[in-house]
């Protein structure tokens, strides 16, 4: 899965210029994002443990909110408590976690990957806007944009990863639609024609970021350095995967640390 929200460089930048108590409850949505996304990803133990472990979270969850023993939830319990974080963005966080660990995804279609995209990437921005302190109406609609937007991104940058754990994310409408017959994951992949797919996708997360910038630039209350680093970071990158292409053979494009550690200078200046 590896939720935008819970990976990379730019993730922890945007978090050190929170206030403590913002920043810790970012790192503990994080936490718990890194701690499902394992249970879904690594391959440890066959589906029924690994749906076990899910559902551990969900009985967990289900006793904090209640007031009872918080479990393995209990890194939540304090934001949860400060922030008012909804119980049914955890949840939703759980069930994508749950698409990935019932079985392998490969080319869902179109309104399948967008339900993916909102319980594994825009769930955990509607927790994030709680953090950051931004009014519900506006921080949602950023969470849907801007969430959609990192997941399809990190989808077209991981194709190859992902294929190697029998996975392939690309939706069946952009591949067939490049004139490709779905059924083996290498020769789907290794298509040169499976650039147009990618370009396809490309053009969606696009149009995701730029409606999402939209509600940036209006300046809505709350703590925005994160969001905008991470949108500045994350359109870039796509950006430069563009370019690059999808035809095989591929090559990994990689976040500028140094435009990075930049753009987030300009941020802060701007505050």
């Amino acid at each position: 899965m590896n939720a935008p929200a819970a990976s990379g460089s730019s993730f922890y930048a945007g978090m050190k210029v929170l206030p403590r108590p913002e920043r810790h409850a970012m790192y503990a949505v994080y936490d718990f994002c890194r701690i499902v996304d394992d249970i879904a990803d690594d391959m440890q133990g066959d589906r029924a443990s690994r749906a076990a472990l899910l559902d551990r979270w969900r009985a967990d969850l289900d006793s904090l909110y209640a007031g009872g023993d918080p479990g393995v939830a209990a890194m939540l319990a304090e934001p949860v408590r400060r922030f008012g974080l909804r119980r049914e963005d955890f949840e939703a966080v759980i069930d994508g976690m749950a698409m990935d660990v019932a079985g392998d995804i490969r080319w869902p279609s179109a309104d399948t990957l967008d339900l993916y995209c909102d319980r594994v990437a825009s769930a955990v921005g509607r927790l994030s806007i709680k953090i950051f302190g931004m009014e519900e109406r506006a921080g949602f609609e950023l969470a849907h944009h801007l969430g959609r937007a990192l997941q399809l991104t990190n989808i077209l940058r991981d194709v190859d990863e992902d294929a190697a754990i029998g996975r392939v994310y690309l939706p069946l409408e952009a591949i067939e639609a490049q004139g490709i017959t779905v059924g083996d994951i290498a020769a789907v992949i290794g298509d040169p024609r499976i650039d147009g797919a990618g370009q396809m996708l490309a053009a969606q997360a696009q149009e995701h970021f730029v409606t999402a910038q939209a509600i940036l630039k209006t300046r809505p209350a709350g703590h925005l350095i994160a969001p905008k680093l991470m949108a500045a970071a994350y359109s870039e990158l796509l950006r430069r995967m563009r370019l690059a292409g999808w035809a095989p053979p591929r090559e990994r494009v990689r976040h500028n640390r140094l435009a990075l550690a930049w753009t987030l200078v300009k941020l802060r200046l701007r505050r």
